[in-house]
């Protein structure tokens, strides 16, 4: 399998840790010292054989950043976008390059930088049924995370007739992709015991996913295919899932179980790090009366007194102090788009 780590989000509702330029991917949020870009790599690696076999795609101003973190990476195997289009455009753009240097036949892989993800050999061989799969149907195989609650945050995925397993994994043609519902749809999604939630990771063969491309997105596809990447800013801003998943007769899913999260917002590290004490300290912390407050700084030497505190998130980094209750950290992005307005605080971004 030849993997490829998709490196250019923004991840803004982890602000203000994360910046334009430090985006989620690059920071350790789960205390084990490798950033979300690294640990995602390392996962990776047995299945590429190697860092020869490994690829990553990311914006033009994040491409020191990646170097840095991934000093093992061939330069030949970093592809920088010169302007973000989404995973559309990032999708067919590595897919013609892969498949350039190894052909169509090739295996590959696509995976969000910034998720957590336990339990590295049912990961592993989660991805070897997804490749089974992939190549045995000539299929786009994703990987659906099994629910355990009814999440409104994700997009799900129904799965349709089941097609046999592969390496003990259970396989189904994809019914339909939904976005993010509201929760009395969420809460019916899991009822049925048909639906996962949509992991953003895909496996397919390469000619598999430029025939779809050119039938569904061929918009996307020709131009790259014959200007290369220069056209980037020309091109439609738009998701794999838009332009291409809700729309191909391709899609297969397997429903998967080891542990996951796509550390969406301040409360995944919440979800990640909570214990029998009354909150998640990442910070020198002195607390009163105060239960179910996560606190971050990022300098040691800083303290954080609270009195009287319930559900906050208080987030210390530089010259900026974040503290917002755990139920509006969705809204952090709204207050971003206020910053920019001030060029006084756009630094600060």
């Amino acid at each position: 399998m030849i993997p490829v780590i998709l490196a250019g989000g923004k991840g803004e509702r982890f602000w203000p840790l994360s910046r334009k330029h430090r985006p989620k991917q690059f920071l350790s949020l789960d205390g084990s010292g490798r950033s979300l870009l690294q640990a995602t790599a390392d996962r990776l690696l047995s299945l590429s054989d190697g860092w020869q076999g490994l690829w990553v795609i990311t914006a033009a101003h994040l491409e020191s950043g990646v170097k840095a973190q991934l000093p093992e990476l061939p330069s030949e195997n970093l592809l920088v976008e010169i302007e973000g289009r989404d995973t559309a455009p990032a999708v067919a753009w590595a897919t013609l390059e892969i498949a350039k240097r190894y052909g169509e036949d090739a295996v590959i892989g696509f995976f969000p930088a910034d998720h957590w993800i336990q339990e590295q050999d049912i990961f592993e061989q989660t991805l070897q049924a997804a490749a089974d799969l992939a190549v045995s149907q000539s299929a786009i195989a994703t990987l659906g995370i099994t629910p355990n609650y009814a999440s409104t945050g994700y997009g799900y995925i129904e799965q349709g007739e089941p097609i046999g397993e592969f390496q003990g994994v259970a396989g189904y043609k994809v019914s339909r992709f939904t976005e993010k519902p509201d929760q009395a749809t969420a809460e019916q999604f899991l009822s049925t015991g048909r639906f996962s939630w949509n992991g953003g990771m895909f496996i397919f063969p390469a000619g598999v996913m430029l025939q779809e491309l050119k039938t569904h997105a061929p918009e996307i596809l020709q131009p790259l295919a014959t200007q290369g990447s220069a056209v980037y800013p020309n091109l439609p801003k738009l998701s794999i899932d838009y332009a291409l998943m809700e729309k191909t007769d391709r899609a297969y899913v397997l429903p998967v179980r080891f542990g996951w999260d796509d550390l969406g917002d301040w409360n995944a590290i919440d979800r990640l790090l909570k214990d029998e004490r009354p909150n998640v300290e990442l910070a020198a912390h002195v607390g009163l009366d105060t239960q179910g407050a996560l606190l971050y700084s990022s300098d040691p030497e800083e303290l954080v007194v609270t009195i009287g505190l319930e559900d906050t998130v208080i987030v210390r980094d530089g010259k900026v102090t974040l503290v917002v209750h755990k139920d509006r950290t969705q809204d952090i992005k709204k207050v971003l788009k206020q910053l920019q307005d001030h060029p006084e605080w756009a630094k600060l971004l």
